[in-house]
């Protein structure tokens, strides 16, 4: 069985404070790092024969902290560009504009100054499908869009039928011998128990 394994970074300091980071490159909080180490006996027990990663911080201090510091660098899976609303409180979006902040949880709407949906779900799934040639059990160590970008592409669901993908928490879709076909084996696992109320 192949297996495509998925991390989102554990929680960042704008994470804590439910601002959207976009490409921001901000750091891992203290929870952050211990959310991490806390799925590496997971990751472990897995055992990767490929990792990549985002070169932002919060996602490349992940990988580090999960056991693979060699893990390669990869800048297209860094998270979708949030142009304007860089730095801005989710809280703030809902009041201020609802409609908008939904569409763009649907992948229906772009920002001001940021990237659309279409071209971020390209640059994200084309380096892992060519990482994923070469492996049998690919690690990818990224964002919570990243993720969300990837189950469109790769299992047929929308942006809008997909809750927040957890810090620090594990998504795998498999595919057996001889089969193209992905599916999903495990969603927002972590070690603490599913998250649902993740911010994104």
């Amino acid at each position: 069985m192949r297996r495509l394994l998925l991390v989102r970074h554990g929680e960042s300091e704008w994470n804590a404070s439910r601002r959207l980071q976009g490409q921001a490159d901000i750091d891992l909080s203290a929870r952050g790092e211990q959310q991490a180490l806390a799925l590496k006996p997971t990751l472990a027990q897995l055992g990767p024969d490929r990792v990549i990663c985002s070169d932002l911080k919060r996602a490349r201090r992940t990988a580090e902290l999960l056991g693979f510091s060699s893990a390669q660098d990869e800048p297209a899976l860094r998270e979708v560009n949030v142009g304007d609303w860089t730095g801005l409180e989710i809280s703030q979006l809902t009041a201020e504009q609802p409609q908008a902040y939904r569409d763009w949880r649907a992948g229906t709407y772009a920002p001001p100054g940021g990237e659309s949906w279409d071209e971020f779900v390209a640059r994200t799934v084309s380096v892992t499908r060519t990482a994923f040639e070469s492996s049998e059990r690919l690690l990818v160590v990224c964002h919570g869009g990243v993720i969300r970008a990837l189950l469109q592409s790769l299992l047929g669901l929308p942006p809008k039928r997909i809750i927040p993908v957890g810090p620090a928490s594990l998504s795998m879709l498999a595919s057996k011998p001889g089969e193209e076909e992905m599916r999903l084996e495990v969603f927002n696992f972590t070690p603490g128990g599913v998250v649902v109320d993740a911010p994104d």
